[in-house]
Protein backbone atom coordinates (compact mmCIF):
# COMPACT_ATOMS: atom_id res chain seq x y z
CA UNK A 1 0.00 0.00 0.00
CA UNK A 2 1.32 3.40 -1.15
CA UNK A 3 0.32 6.11 1.43
CA UNK A 4 -0.20 9.47 -0.13
CA UNK A 5 -0.61 13.22 1.27
CA UNK A 6 -2.95 15.14 -1.19
CA UNK A 7 -2.40 18.89 -0.86
CA UNK A 8 -5.84 20.11 -2.59
CA UNK A 9 -9.44 19.06 -2.24
CA UNK A 10 -10.88 20.32 -5.21
CA UNK A 11 -12.92 18.48 -8.77
CA UNK A 12 -9.77 16.59 -9.63
CA UNK A 13 -8.78 15.32 -6.45
CA UNK A 14 -11.94 13.69 -5.78
CA UNK A 15 -11.52 11.93 -9.15
CA UNK A 16 -8.17 10.61 -8.53
CA UNK A 17 -8.80 9.61 -4.95
CA UNK A 18 -11.44 7.34 -6.05
CA UNK A 19 -10.25 5.63 -8.70
CA UNK A 20 -6.58 4.81 -6.77
CA UNK A 21 -8.40 4.00 -3.33
CA UNK A 22 -10.64 1.16 -5.39
CA UNK A 23 -7.43 -0.37 -6.65
CA UNK A 24 -6.61 -1.50 -2.61
CA UNK A 25 -2.76 -0.83 -3.68
CA UNK A 26 -2.66 3.27 -2.68
CA UNK A 27 -4.35 5.07 0.23
CA UNK A 28 -5.05 8.70 1.38
CA UNK A 29 -3.13 9.30 4.75
CA UNK A 30 -2.97 12.84 4.85
CA UNK A 31 -4.43 16.02 3.41
CA UNK A 32 -4.13 19.53 3.27
CA UNK A 33 -6.69 22.53 1.89
CA UNK A 34 -6.03 26.46 2.34
CA UNK A 35 -9.55 25.76 3.67
CA UNK A 36 -9.39 23.05 6.74
CA UNK A 37 -12.77 22.20 6.16
CA UNK A 38 -12.60 21.29 2.70
CA UNK A 39 -9.69 18.83 3.51
CA UNK A 40 -11.53 17.83 7.00
CA UNK A 41 -14.76 16.75 4.35
CA UNK A 42 -12.13 14.99 1.61
CA UNK A 43 -10.85 12.73 4.64
CA UNK A 44 -14.13 11.53 6.27
CA UNK A 45 -14.44 10.59 2.18
CA UNK A 46 -11.15 8.86 1.27
CA UNK A 47 -9.54 8.27 4.72
CA UNK A 48 -6.29 10.22 6.59
CA UNK A 49 -6.02 12.81 8.78
CA UNK A 50 -7.26 16.41 7.96
CA UNK A 51 -4.32 18.84 8.38
CA UNK A 52 -4.43 22.57 9.50
CA UNK A 53 -0.51 23.12 8.49
CA UNK A 54 0.74 21.93 5.16
CA UNK A 55 3.87 21.21 6.34
CA UNK A 56 2.86 18.73 8.86
CA UNK A 57 0.50 17.03 6.26
CA UNK A 58 4.18 16.47 4.43
CA UNK A 59 6.05 15.36 7.05
CA UNK A 60 3.57 13.20 8.83
CA UNK A 61 4.79 9.60 9.32
CA UNK A 62 2.10 7.61 7.34
CA UNK A 63 2.86 9.48 4.17
CA UNK A 64 4.93 8.25 1.54
CA UNK A 65 4.51 10.63 -1.40
CA UNK A 66 2.78 13.88 -2.02
CA UNK A 67 0.55 14.73 -4.43
CA UNK A 68 0.04 18.17 -5.29
CA UNK A 69 -3.63 19.11 -6.99
CA UNK A 70 -4.03 22.50 -6.56
CA UNK A 71 -4.46 25.82 -8.73
CA UNK A 72 -1.32 26.36 -11.15
CA UNK A 73 0.04 29.35 -9.05
CA UNK A 74 0.59 27.57 -6.18
CA UNK A 75 2.28 24.34 -7.29
CA UNK A 76 5.97 25.68 -7.24
CA UNK A 77 5.36 26.83 -3.09
CA UNK A 78 4.13 23.12 -2.18
CA UNK A 79 6.46 21.51 -4.56
CA UNK A 80 9.28 23.03 -3.09
CA UNK A 81 8.26 22.74 0.64
CA UNK A 82 7.74 18.94 0.08
CA UNK A 83 11.34 18.46 -1.55
CA UNK A 84 12.58 20.68 1.39
CA UNK A 85 11.35 18.38 3.85
CA UNK A 86 12.51 15.09 1.85
CA UNK A 87 8.98 13.98 0.78
CA UNK A 88 8.61 12.73 -2.85
CA UNK A 89 6.53 14.64 -4.66
CA UNK A 90 4.08 14.43 -8.28
CA UNK A 91 2.85 17.62 -9.02
CA UNK A 92 -0.11 18.30 -11.35
CA UNK A 93 0.59 19.70 -14.95
CA UNK A 94 1.65 22.28 -15.61
CA UNK A 95 4.73 21.40 -13.39
CA UNK A 96 5.33 24.99 -12.64
CA UNK A 97 3.80 28.35 -14.40
CA UNK A 98 6.95 29.02 -16.23
CA UNK A 99 10.41 27.17 -16.86
CA UNK A 100 12.27 29.10 -14.56
CA UNK A 101 10.42 27.63 -11.62
CA UNK A 102 10.22 24.86 -12.70
CA UNK A 103 14.49 24.25 -13.26
CA UNK A 104 14.73 25.80 -9.61
CA UNK A 105 12.75 22.82 -8.45
CA UNK A 106 14.23 20.09 -9.99
CA UNK A 107 17.70 21.38 -9.74
CA UNK A 108 16.87 21.48 -5.92
CA UNK A 109 15.57 18.07 -6.41
CA UNK A 110 18.65 16.50 -7.47
CA UNK A 111 20.68 18.29 -4.64
CA UNK A 112 18.54 16.78 -2.44
CA UNK A 113 18.16 13.32 -3.74
CA UNK A 114 14.20 13.64 -3.48
CA UNK A 115 11.80 12.35 -6.65
CA UNK A 116 10.26 14.83 -8.11
CA UNK A 117 7.80 14.32 -11.59
CA UNK A 118 4.77 15.95 -13.42
CA UNK A 119 1.81 13.96 -13.48
CA UNK A 120 1.20 14.52 -17.47
CA UNK A 121 -0.73 11.29 -17.31
CA UNK A 122 -0.77 10.52 -20.48
CA UNK A 123 2.73 9.68 -20.81
CA UNK A 124 1.95 6.97 -18.40
CA UNK A 125 -0.22 5.54 -20.06
CA UNK A 126 0.66 2.58 -22.02
CA UNK A 127 -1.72 3.68 -25.38
CA UNK A 128 0.13 7.32 -25.38
CA UNK A 129 3.37 5.16 -25.67
CA UNK A 130 2.67 2.59 -28.11
CA UNK A 131 1.19 5.61 -30.55
CA UNK A 132 5.28 6.99 -29.93
CA UNK A 133 6.63 3.06 -30.97
CA UNK A 134 4.39 3.34 -34.04
CA UNK A 135 6.05 6.78 -34.98
CA UNK A 136 9.04 5.73 -34.05
CA UNK A 137 9.34 2.48 -35.95
CA UNK A 138 8.11 3.80 -39.25
CA UNK A 139 4.73 2.26 -39.20
CA UNK A 140 3.58 5.23 -40.83
CA UNK A 141 6.23 6.48 -42.95
CA UNK A 142 6.68 9.92 -44.18
CA UNK A 143 4.65 11.87 -42.09
CA UNK A 144 2.00 14.15 -43.89
CA UNK A 145 -0.19 15.70 -41.41
CA UNK A 146 -0.64 16.38 -37.29
CA UNK A 147 -3.37 17.79 -36.06
CA UNK A 148 -4.98 18.04 -32.83
CA UNK A 149 -7.91 19.29 -31.52
CA UNK A 150 -8.87 20.21 -27.82
CA UNK A 151 -11.97 21.97 -27.91
CA UNK A 152 -14.22 22.01 -24.14
CA UNK A 153 -16.64 24.77 -22.95
CA UNK A 154 -15.05 24.47 -19.29
CA UNK A 155 -14.25 28.08 -18.67
CA UNK A 156 -17.60 29.06 -19.04
CA UNK A 157 -18.05 27.68 -15.25
CA UNK A 158 -15.69 30.73 -14.22
CA UNK A 159 -13.69 29.54 -11.28
CA UNK A 160 -9.92 29.57 -11.22
CA UNK A 161 -10.31 28.97 -15.12
CA UNK A 162 -11.03 32.84 -15.76
CA UNK A 163 -8.78 33.83 -12.63
CA UNK A 164 -5.71 35.71 -13.71
CA UNK A 165 -4.12 35.23 -10.59
CA UNK A 166 -4.48 31.28 -10.24
CA UNK A 167 -3.23 31.26 -13.71
CA UNK A 168 -6.50 30.26 -15.79
CA UNK A 169 -6.87 29.94 -19.09
CA UNK A 170 -7.18 27.50 -22.19
CA UNK A 171 -3.10 27.17 -22.57
CA UNK A 172 -2.12 25.96 -19.26
CA UNK A 173 -5.49 23.49 -18.23
CA UNK A 174 -5.72 21.66 -21.85
CA UNK A 175 -3.52 23.48 -24.38
CA UNK A 176 -0.60 21.73 -22.45
CA UNK A 177 -1.80 18.21 -23.51
CA UNK A 178 -1.68 18.72 -27.14
CA UNK A 179 1.46 20.18 -26.94
CA UNK A 180 3.23 17.64 -24.88
CA UNK A 181 1.84 15.34 -27.41
CA UNK A 182 3.28 16.67 -30.14
CA UNK A 183 6.66 17.31 -28.83
CA UNK A 184 6.81 13.22 -27.19
CA UNK A 185 6.06 12.19 -30.35
CA UNK A 186 8.55 14.34 -32.46
CA UNK A 187 10.57 16.36 -30.32
CA UNK A 188 10.86 20.31 -29.71
CA UNK A 189 10.35 22.11 -32.91
CA UNK A 190 12.64 24.44 -34.50
CA UNK A 191 9.89 27.46 -33.49
CA UNK A 192 6.35 27.41 -32.39
CA UNK A 193 3.92 30.19 -33.33
CA UNK A 194 1.20 30.35 -31.53
CA UNK A 195 -1.92 33.06 -32.28
CA UNK A 196 -4.71 33.10 -29.01
CA UNK A 197 -7.62 34.85 -27.46
CA UNK A 198 -7.00 36.69 -24.39
CA UNK A 199 -9.70 38.51 -22.85
CA UNK A 200 -9.42 39.10 -18.63
CA UNK A 201 -6.18 38.26 -18.09
CA UNK A 202 -6.63 34.76 -19.20
CA UNK A 203 -6.42 33.22 -22.85
CA UNK A 204 -9.66 31.47 -23.84
CA UNK A 205 -8.55 30.08 -27.41
CA UNK A 206 -5.53 28.69 -29.00
CA UNK A 207 -4.26 28.35 -33.15
CA UNK A 208 -0.71 26.94 -32.29
CA UNK A 209 1.84 25.78 -35.17
CA UNK A 210 4.76 23.70 -34.59
CA UNK A 211 7.52 23.98 -37.41
CA UNK A 212 10.02 20.92 -37.76
CA UNK A 213 12.76 20.12 -40.00
CA UNK A 214 11.76 19.72 -44.16
CA UNK A 215 8.76 22.34 -43.91
CA UNK A 216 6.94 20.21 -41.52
CA UNK A 217 4.41 21.96 -39.39
CA UNK A 218 2.31 20.19 -37.09
CA UNK A 219 -1.02 21.97 -35.45
CA UNK A 220 -3.08 22.01 -32.40
CA UNK A 221 -6.68 24.30 -31.93
CA UNK A 222 -7.48 24.70 -28.15
CA UNK A 223 -10.84 26.34 -26.87
CA UNK A 224 -12.19 26.67 -23.25
CA UNK A 225 -15.32 27.91 -25.07
CA UNK A 226 -16.55 25.85 -27.16
CA UNK A 227 -16.71 21.99 -28.82
CA UNK A 228 -14.44 21.35 -31.95
CA UNK A 229 -15.21 17.70 -32.63
CA UNK A 230 -14.11 16.61 -29.07
CA UNK A 231 -11.07 16.02 -28.50
CA UNK A 232 -9.03 14.39 -31.11
CA UNK A 233 -5.48 13.42 -32.37
CA UNK A 234 -5.03 12.87 -36.61
CA UNK A 235 -1.95 11.34 -37.65
CA UNK A 236 -1.39 10.52 -41.57
CA UNK A 237 1.38 9.33 -42.95
CA UNK A 238 2.20 7.81 -46.41
CA UNK A 239 2.17 3.85 -45.09
CA UNK A 240 -0.62 4.51 -42.04
CA UNK A 241 -2.75 7.06 -40.32
CA UNK A 242 -4.61 7.34 -37.36
CA UNK A 243 -7.50 9.11 -35.45
CA UNK A 244 -8.25 8.89 -31.81
CA UNK A 245 -10.81 10.78 -29.80
CA UNK A 246 -10.40 11.49 -26.31
CA UNK A 247 -6.09 11.29 -27.07
CA UNK A 248 -4.93 12.36 -24.20
CA UNK A 249 -6.43 9.80 -21.99
CA UNK A 250 -7.37 7.42 -24.54
CA UNK A 251 -7.60 3.51 -24.18
CA UNK A 252 -6.93 2.28 -27.33
CA UNK A 253 -5.60 3.22 -30.72
CA UNK A 254 -5.98 1.76 -34.07
CA UNK A 255 -3.64 1.95 -36.86
CA UNK A 256 -5.10 1.73 -40.09
CA UNK A 257 -2.31 1.06 -43.17
CA UNK A 258 -2.88 1.94 -46.85
CA UNK A 259 -1.32 -1.39 -47.55
CA UNK A 260 -4.05 -3.23 -45.53
CA UNK A 261 -4.54 -4.51 -42.21
CA UNK A 262 -5.35 -2.38 -38.93
CA UNK A 263 -3.74 -2.84 -35.42
CA UNK A 264 -5.49 -2.23 -32.41
CA UNK A 265 -3.76 -1.42 -29.15
CA UNK A 266 -5.51 -0.93 -25.87
CA UNK A 267 -4.70 -0.01 -22.67
CA UNK A 268 -6.46 1.56 -19.08
CA UNK A 269 -6.15 4.86 -19.68
CA UNK A 270 -6.97 6.20 -16.21
CA UNK A 271 -4.81 7.91 -13.47
CA UNK A 272 -3.99 4.33 -11.73
CA UNK A 273 -0.95 3.82 -14.50
CA UNK A 274 0.42 6.68 -12.96
CA UNK A 275 -0.03 6.25 -9.81
CA UNK A 276 1.14 2.38 -9.72
CA UNK A 277 4.28 3.69 -11.84
CA UNK A 278 5.02 6.44 -9.48
CA UNK A 279 5.25 4.48 -6.52
CA UNK A 280 7.49 2.08 -8.18
CA UNK A 281 9.53 4.70 -9.15
CA UNK A 282 9.62 6.01 -5.39
CA UNK A 283 10.20 2.70 -3.77
CA UNK A 284 13.05 1.67 -6.32
CA UNK A 285 14.85 4.58 -5.29
CA UNK A 286 14.30 6.97 -8.15
CA UNK A 287 14.93 10.44 -8.22
CA UNK A 288 12.99 11.48 -11.49
CA UNK A 289 10.26 9.73 -13.90
CA UNK A 290 11.40 7.55 -17.21
CA UNK A 291 7.85 8.28 -18.33
CA UNK A 292 7.93 11.99 -17.91
CA UNK A 293 11.53 13.27 -17.24
CA UNK A 294 12.03 16.40 -16.48
CA UNK A 295 13.78 17.39 -19.68
CA UNK A 296 10.46 16.92 -21.22
CA UNK A 297 8.77 19.13 -18.44
CA UNK A 298 11.25 21.74 -18.81
CA UNK A 299 11.08 21.83 -22.80
CA UNK A 300 7.28 21.88 -22.94
CA UNK A 301 7.19 24.68 -20.65
CA UNK A 302 10.09 26.41 -22.82
CA UNK A 303 7.10 26.13 -25.54
CA UNK A 304 4.19 27.90 -23.20
CA UNK A 305 6.63 30.30 -21.91
CA UNK A 306 6.92 31.10 -25.51
CA UNK A 307 3.02 31.16 -26.48
CA UNK A 308 2.64 33.23 -23.63
CA UNK A 309 5.05 35.78 -25.06
CA UNK A 310 3.43 35.99 -28.53
CA UNK A 311 0.47 36.51 -26.82
CA UNK A 312 1.19 38.91 -24.49
CA UNK A 313 -0.31 36.87 -21.24
CA UNK A 314 1.49 37.93 -18.27
CA UNK A 315 -0.28 37.01 -15.07
CA UNK A 316 -0.64 39.33 -11.87
CA UNK A 317 2.25 37.87 -9.85
CA UNK A 318 4.60 37.31 -12.10
CA UNK A 319 6.87 39.60 -14.03
CA UNK A 320 6.57 40.18 -17.99
CA UNK A 321 8.14 37.54 -20.02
Amino acid sequence: MFRWCFIGTGALAHQVAREICRSGRHAVTAVYSRRFEKAEEFAAVYGGTAYEDVAAAISAEDVDGVYVVTPHSSHYEYVKLAIELGVPVLCEKPFTTDVKKARELFTLAKERNVYVAEAMWTWFSPVARQVKHWVDSGEFGEMQEVFISYHVPIGKNGGRLTDPNAAGGALLDIGIYPVTYIYRLFGRPQSILCRGDVRDGVDHKEEIYMKYPGGKVWRATVSMDDFYGTEYLQLRGDKAKLRQKWFHFAKQAKLVRTSGGNEVFRGDGGYLNEFDLVASEIREGRNFSAYVPPQATLDVLVLLDECRRQMGLVYPFEEKL
